[in-house]
C-alpha cells in the first residue's frame, strides 16, 4: 500500500482493532499463519506492487520469500480500498502483506525494507524537469496533477499553487480506475504539465511510457510538514511477534535481492532519513 494511503483512516484503525482483539488470547502464531503456503494479501490490479497475472515487484518479493522458506506463494486478492485489512488478514484469509507504511496501527509493522517519496513527474525535455521542491519558482502559474488527500496537496496549498491543480481520486479500486495513467494521459495532452505521485507509481511510469519521455524527481527538500519520504514495512496482524520476527530475518538475508528487484522496477530509493536519493 502506498505510504500516503493509509493517512487519515481513523475509522478503519478502530474496526482493525476491534476485530484483532477479538480473536482468541490464546491464539498462537501457529494457529494462524499457514506453514504450508506463503499466504499473502493482495490488490489483483495494483501495478507496479502486485497484480493478479504476477507482474509486481511485490509478487516478485513474495515469490523470493516463499521460495527461501519452500513454500508455495497463496494469494487472497482484495482491492486496497475500504475494507481490505478486514475482509484479508483480519478473517485470516493471508497471513503478511507485502507493502505496509511504518507506524500504522491497521497492522503490526515488519522492519521496514524500503524507503521512497513523493516524486514530481514530468516530461523529461520540458521546462519543469529537475524541479525537485514545490516551491520552485517555475511551477508558478502552472497546470499540477495531484492526488487528492495526499502529502503533497498540503505543500501545494502553502505554496498558492492548488488553485490551478488538478485532483485525481485518491481511494479507487484499480480493475476499474488507474488514476496515475489518467495523470500521464493528461500530460500526453497538455492539459497538465506534471504530477506529483508516490516514488514507486512515478519511477514506473517514467520506466514504461515509451511515447513521451517521462522524469520522476524525489522530493527531498520541503523544510516543513507534512513529510513526503515512507519507510515501508510488511504487515502482519497483531500480536503475530514471532511470525513478524522471522519476517525480519527474510528481510535481513534478502535484502540485497529485494533492492534489485525494487531497481528493476524504477522504484526511487532513498536513505532511512529521506535526505538523500540511494538509486533511482
Amino acid at each position: 500500500m502506498p505510504a500516503w494511503a493509509a493517512e487519515g483512516r481513523a475509522a478503519l484503525v478502530a474496526a482493525a482493532l476491534a476485530l484483532f482483539a477479538a480473536a482468541p488470547a490464546a491464539a498462537r502464531t501457529a494457529d494462524l499463519v499457514s506453514d504450508t503456503q506463503f499466504r499473502v494479501c493482495a490488490d489483483p490490479a495494483n501495478l507496479p506492487f502486485s497484480h493478479r497475472e504476477g507482474g509486481g515487484f511485490e509478487n516478485r518479493i513474495a515469490e523470493l520469500f516463499a521460495a527461501e522458506l519452500g513454500r508455495p506463494v497463496a494469494y487472497t486478492w482484495y482491492p486496497q480500498a475500504t475494507g481490505f485489512i478486514r475482509r484479508t488478514l483480519g478473517e485470516k484469509r493471508c497471513d503478511v502483506i507485502i507493502g505496509y507504511s511504518q507506524g500504522h496501527e491497521l497492522v503490526l509493522n515488519t522492519n521496514h525494507y524500503y524507503t521512497s517519496a513523493f516524486v514530481f513527474l514530468t516530461r523529461a525535455d520540458g521546462p519543469l524537469a529537475g524541479v525537485d521542491t514545490i516551491s520552485d519558482p517555475r511551477l508558478q502559474g502552472r497546470r499540477l496533477g495531484v492526488v487528492a488527500g495526499s502529502p503533497p496537496a498540503d505543500h501545494l496549498a502553502r505554496h498558492g499553487l492548488i488553485g490551478r491543480a488538478k485532483p485525481y481520486a485518491l481511494m479507487v479500486d484499480r480493475r476499474y480506475d488507474d488514476p496515475s495513467a489518467q495523470m500521464v494521459d493528461d500530460m500526453r495532452a497538455g492539459e497538465i504539465d506534471g504530477a506529483f505521485v508516490w516514488g514507486p507509481i512515478g519511477g514506473w511510469l517514467a520506466k514504461t511510457t515509451e511515447d513521451i519521455p517521462l522524469v520522476a524527481t524525489p522530493l527531498l527538500n520541503e523544510p516543513l510538514p507534512p513529510r513526503l519520504f515512507y519507510r515501508i514495512t510488511m504487515g502482519v496482524r497483531a500480536g503475530e511477534d514471532d511470525w513478524k520476527r522471522e519476517l525480519n530475518a527474510l528481510i535481513r538475508r534478502k535484502q540485497t535481492e529485494i533492492d534489485a528487484i525494487l531497481t528493476e522496477f524504477g522504484v526511487p530509493l532513498v536513505d532511512e532519513f529521506g535526505r538523500a536519493v540511494i538509486t533511482q
